[in-house]
């Protein structure tokens, strides 16, 4: 159903479809056109990590041996037949998307293990400290959002401006070395590296998240020392993705202060904050929502600079170890889990839009 304004201001409900409509079908046809773009992109997002992975000029085998191992031909050769070097790069992308139905991601050059173990091992660590940056720079910059639109042309907007610029323009590997250097050398407010303290004892594993299994084992000095780790990389995380929330949900605010509704709401007399809140902010509840997933997979990027300054322990820095290392099968692999996720991500927030809008589905 749909909302519509009556001549006394009241919100009032549009009459539901018609019995035998296409409203369901319609639905049903969106959700198999986002799925089928989705597993598209994938495909594209393999074919092109694969080839990169294949362009990069210098080999495997030199970052990975040694340099007695290098002048050994049979070692060389040992190794390029492990990991399936030797191969056509036809046959071993063919291999690797086979490996992918299967759930194997390859083993990594580096550590000698599974990739799939691996990123089990250090994904919950990146989930944890970017769902938690993802809540704060959504939470902040959709107030200050909202904020800056209903007072368009004043202070708080301008305000909000200075706040948005600023998170835009900083490079998150800046703003990870200034907070470490600030609150962590300078004043010794918060933790500098790592989860946990060193004092604190580790809990058994059950999620990932250190801040959800200090709780479920009762400790609360390490469920202390782990909220305490997690605060600043994760607000230098949330600044860095705090410009574009702002900004997009002012441009949606305002765009939703201009519509039909709203005019007639302010010509009946009902008062600004309800218009705003009932109306306009009502009206950018889609586009919010895209932004959310947005901010989601950009701090899934960003996370790398903040992970290797802080030391946190998670995918960014097994991806730049991977990356330093020339371990392409586990850059590969890492490539297709965060494009996983991130499409997830997108998927999901594609569903919620159009049940708050149904012109999407339409587009």
């Amino acid at each position: 159903m749909t909302h519509t304004l009556s001549e006394t201001g009241a919100d009032v409900q549009a009459p539901a479809p018609a019995p035998g409509s296409s409203a369901g079908g319609g639905y049903f046809r969106f959700v198999l056109r986002r799925l089928g773009t989705s597993l598209v992109t994938l495909f594209g997002i393999t074919l092109v990590s694969f080839g990169l992975g294949v362009l990069v000029p210098l080999r495997p085998e030199t970052a990975n041996l040694s340099q007695q191992a290098l002048s050994n031909p049979e070692a060389v050769a040992a190794f390029r037949e492990k990991f399936g070097l030797d191969l056509p790069i036809w046959e071993q992308y063919l291999r690797y998307l086979g490996g992918l139905f299967r759930g194997d991601l390859g083993i990594s050059q580096q550590t000698g293990q599974p990739i799939a173990a691996d990123l089990a091992k250090y994904a919950p660590a990146t989930l944890e400290l970017v769902l938690w940056a993802t809540v704060l720079s959504v939470l902040i910059g959709v107030s200050l959002g909202i904020v800056a639109a209903y007072a368009r042309n004043r202070w708080p907007d301008h305000l909000a401006r200075v706040v948005s610029l600023i998170g835009v323009s900083l490079p998150t590997y800046w703003l990870a070395l200034i907070g470490s250097t600030f609150f962590f050398r300078q004043l010794g407010w918060l933790p500098g590296s790592g989860r946990l303290d060193a004092s604190a004892t580790p809990p058994p594993r059950v999620t990932g998240f250190m801040t959800v299994d200090t709780l479920l084992a009762g400790d609360v000095h390490a469920w202390g020392s782990a909220v305490a780790h997690l605060i600043l990389p994760a607000m230098i995380l949330a600044l860095s993705n705090l410009g574009m929330v702002l900004r997009f949900t002012r441009s949606a605010v305002l765009d939703g202060l201009n519509t039909d509704a709203v005019k007639a709401a302010r010509v009946k007399g009902l008062p600004g904050r309800r218009v705003l809140m009932r109306y306009a902010v009502r009206s950018a509840s889609s586009p919010i929502i895209t932004v959310t997933a947005l901010s989601f997979g950009f701090l899934l990027a960003a996370t790398v600079y903040v992970e290797q300054i802080f030391a946190w322990g998670g995918l960014g820095q097994y991806a730049y170890r991977s990356a330093t290392n020339l371990d392409v099968t586990a850059i590969t692999g890492i490539s297709v889990v965060i494009a996983v996720i991130f499409l997830a991500v997108n998927f999901i927030a594609d569903l919620l839009a159009s049940a708050f809008d149904p012109r999407i589905r339409l587009q």
